[in-house]
Parts: structure tokens; C-alpha cells; sequence
């Protein structure tokens, strides 16, 4: 069986092509048509039609002298946002010439086939959980610590999505012990995008010191020894903590995965587990936090095991 994903991305969309036991056939990106709604769906079409193409060549010919099939393979769609369950059109998108939009059923006009469409977060927690780090869990909470701050549930390798179609959408909570003041660009005061996101870690150092400096640059010189950037960094884990907390006190995963831009900064997987104790409603944690397996291919990899 073949399976197709797409994660259609702001600024990129990528495909890949899964075999059977999910190895990689194929991977490709390209750029995303800029607030063009037909154009994205043509270029999602094409790069379905231009994997399969290139699998059948890649498969050669089978062993009856006929080109070795690869059309009709299954197609799943990672999206930045959510169909609403109500209307069957996109909501909560970044991409905003997706919203309002019939995304599924145009895309299954174009393609001649039933697509299946999730959250970004969602295709990546699920990528984690059927071969990446939360392989063999029963509960995994995939986790999104990037430009934005988002999550997905996984259940016995399924996703969760919800009545709501919102389910992991943890970002958008408050964060737990703080005195909101910020409001997020969703219209709430606090939210925990605010803090965990990468921009909110450069806006939390700057609060507090007066300096700039983004991200991976506080990382750095933390390392180094800056006390200024060490104490950002440990404000940064006792918020990821108490913000985690609040999702296991709630779904008790067996696993959280981190992903995005700050899941790769390697003391949290030490740290924050330490401080987990503090607001988890339990004599021990016993809820695993894990680094990405998959890593910027998980969001495309989860697309395509939508049809697992």
C-alpha cells in the first residue's frame, strides 16, 4: 500500500511517499502559491500526480512486463489549522486563504479520491507515535514548541481530533501562574504561545534584561555561562512544566514528544522532567518526555500514516 502526504505549510508545502512498512520512496518540497486558494489546490494535485510518477519509475516494471502501479495510493493533507466539524470548511489557519474554504472536498475533486485532512500538530504527534519516539505507547501528547506552540493526542494510534476538532490545541490555554497582561494574536490574554513559542522566549528575555536576542542565541550563551541567559532558560522549563502538568493532570499520556525549533534544546529533557513533580497530581510522573524521532519530517510522515 502506498501512502502520500502532504504537509501544506505557510511558505512550503512537502510530499512524501511511505512504502508499506513506512519507508521513505520519496520527499520533495516546494514553495507554497502565496494567498492563492486554486493555485494551492492545483499544486497539491500536482505533487500527488508527480510522487506517484516518480514511485512507479523508481518501482520499475513489474514483473510482467507492466509498469508497476502507484496511481490511487492514499492521500493524507497536514494543514496549519482544523475543518470545523460543523461546516466541513477550514477554521484556525494560518495559511488564511484556507479559511472558510471546502479544503477536503475540493482537493477530492481534484484528485479523483477521498483525502484525509488533520492539523499539523496532529500529522506530527502521530508520526512520533506510530514509529518515532512514542512508538508502543498507548498515549501520546506530541508537542509543537516552534514560531507557534501547538500539540496533538494520539490514542492507540489514532488521532484524536475531538467534537470540537480543537483536541491538543494547548497552546491556547492560559499559562498556569502567571499575571496575564499580553494579549495573543488569538484575541486571549496569556496564552501559553505567549511564553513557550520561540518568539515568546526572545520577548521574555527581553522583558526581564533589556536585550535581544533570539532564541537559539540565549541557548547559546547559557552555555556558555551568561547568567542572564541561564536565568531565561530556567524561567522557560518551570513554565514548560507547570503547562505540561496542567496536560497530564488532565490526559495522563504515557509520552509527550517535543518538536519545533525548541524541542531541540537538549536540557529540557533533564530539567523539566525534575520539575514536572511540583503541579503533577500523582506520588511519582511516570509520563516519558521525549525528543522528536522524525524531526521536520514528522508533520509530512504523520500526514501519510492518516491512513494507518
Amino acid at each position: 500500500m502506498l501512502r502520500i502526504g502532504i504537509d501544506l505549510g505557510g511558505t512550503k508545502m512537502e510530499v512524501i511517499a511511505l512504502g508499506s512498512g513506512g519507508d521513505a520512496l520519496l520527499r520533495e518540497r516546494t514553495a507554497t502559491p502565496q494567498g492563492n486558494y486554486p493555485a494551492t489546490i492545483a499544486a497539491v494535485a500536482g505533487l500527488v500526480a508527480m510522487a506517484e510518477r516518480k514511485v512507479m519509475f523508481l518501482r520499475g516494471c513489474a514483473k510482467d512486463g507492466t509498469q508497476a502501479d502507484a496511481t490511487g495510493a492514499t492521500v493524507g493533507i497536514g494543514i496549519p489549522g482544523a475543518e470545523s466539524r460543523a461546516s466541513g470548511l477550514v477554521k484556525n489557519a494560518n495559511s488564511t486563504c484556507l479559511i472558510g474554504k471546502p479544503l477536503k472536498r475540493d482537493l477530492e475533486l481534484a484528485l479523483g479520491r477521498e483525502v484525509r485532512i488533520a492539523n499539523d500538530a496532529n500529522c506530527f504527534a502521530l508520526s512520533e507515535a506510530v514509529d518515532g519516539a512514542g512508538a508502543g505507547a498507548s498515549v501520546v501528547f506530541g508537542v509543537i514548541l516552534g514560531t507557534g506552540v501547538g500539540g496533538g493526542i494520539v490514542i492507540d494510534g489514532k488521532v484524536l481530533s475531538g467534537a470540537n476538532a480543537i483536541a491538543g490545541e494547548w497552546g491556547h490555554n492560559p499559562m498556569p501562574g502567571e499575571h496575564h497582561k499580553d494579549v495573543c494574536y488569538c484575541g486571549r490574554k496569556g496564552c501559553i504561545e505567549l511564553y513557550l513559542s520561540g518568539p515568546g522566549l526572545a520577548a521574555d528575555h527581553r522583558r526581564v534584561t533589556g536585550v535581544d536576542a533570539s532564541a537559539i542565541r540565549i541557548v547559546e550563551c547559557a552555555a556558555t555561562g551568561d547568567a542572564q541567559c541561564e536565568a531565561t532558560l530556567q524561567r522557560y522549563e518551570a513554565r514548560l512544566a507547570r503547562a505540561l502538568a496542567q496536560v497530564i493532570n488532565i490526559l495522563d499520556p504515557d509520552v509527550i514528544v517535543l518538536g519545533g525549533g525548541l524541542s531541540n534544546i537538549d536540557r529540557l529533557y533533564e530539567n523539566v522532567p525534575r520539575l514536572l513533580g511540583e503541579h503533577v497530581f500523582s506520588d511519582r510522573v511516570a509520563t516519558r518526555l521525549l525528543k522528536h524521532r522524525h524531526g521536520d519530517s514528522s508533520g509530512v510522515r504523520g500526514a501519510a500514516w492518516l491512513w494507518n
